[in-house]
């Protein structure tokens, strides 16, 4: 399939969701090799409900603190800045879809693909806010097709679960002109993030023979966030891994050591709750 925009998105009446200017510096920042962590802070503190909500989410059972924090510089220093900043543009993106069932499975889902894909990279020395970005964002696509489509979109995510995109791709292409996969991508970039975030919520739902045409570091992400998204769904990740692994360039049982273990690690802070 082409990685060349659809000229159809161009015929949608769909307006890409404008990032919250917090979210837009921080990914600004998070592209600096050499940011501090007050610099993290004072962004975030200079939005009264998004510093009070990275707070309370921190706080939750799923980041498994040892007490609880009451600051945005605690927080950061409880759990570094990347997954800090990763909480603030999750909470950037929910402010910008008004709220129903179907959006909140999305965010949900995206926040936990997000957070192990995070986790994981950084054992597998790869880029992790990239990773944790691109998990974050996998279904930013289909957000907006809820957002342009309530009545519609919804059924076509019921007809269509589980890890085989094929034919909601399919579904998606006949009914609005184009795939999820199209305006995720454009969201990322609307949004500022990384092009290697783009090129993986593009190529990500696409046959796996295809990602080999990607660069290196695409690759990576692609087979990171298949073995994630099969332990979310509850697949055998070591089967993933060992197809992923050849067009990756990872090793199969060294990807599926580092995602499963930072799984387990998550679901044993949410346990606790």
């Amino acid at each position: 399939m082409t990685t060349r925009p659809d000229p159809s998105l161009r015929q949608l009446d769909i307006e890409l969701p404008a990032s919250p200017a917090a979210t837009m510096k921080l990914s600004e920042l998070m592209g600096v090799e050499d940011t501090s962590i007050p610099e993290v802070a004072e962004v975030i503190e200079g939005d009264l409900a998004l510093a009070s909500a990275v707070v309370r989410t921190v706080n939750s059972a799923m980041f498994g603190v040892l007490r609880r924090v009451e600051t945005v510089a605690e927080a950061v220093l409880y759990l570094g800045m990347r997954e800090v900043a990763a909480i603030t543009l999750e909470l950037g993106l929910r402010t910008q879809f008004p709220p129903s069932p179907d959006m909140t499975r999305i965010w949900d889902t995206a926040r936990l693909r997000g957070l192990l894909m995070g986790r994981a990279a950084v054992s597998l020395n790869l880029h992790a806010w990239r990773a944790q970005s691109a998990g974050l964002f996998a279904q930013s696509g289909q957000a907006v097709l809820c957002l342009h489509a309530p009545a519609e979109y919804p059924g076509m995510l019921a007809r269509h679960p589980g890890l085989d995109l094929a034919g909601l791709l399919d579904e998606e292409t006949a009914s609005f002109g184009l795939s999820h996969e199209v305006l995720g991508s454009s969201l990322c970039r609307a949004w500022g993030l990384a092009g290697d975030v783009a090129d993986y919520v593009r190529e990500r739902p696409h046959p796996r023979d295809v990602w080999s045409q990607r660069p290196q570091a695409v690759r990576a992400l692609l087979a990171l966030g298949a073995v994630a998204d099969a332990a979310i769904a509850g697949v055998d990740m070591q089967a993933i891994a060992e197809e992923v692994s050849e067009v990756s360039g990872l090793d199969a049982n060294v990807l599926a050591k580092a995602v499963a273990q930072h799984w387990q690690r998550i679901n044993d802070a949410s346990a606790e709750d």
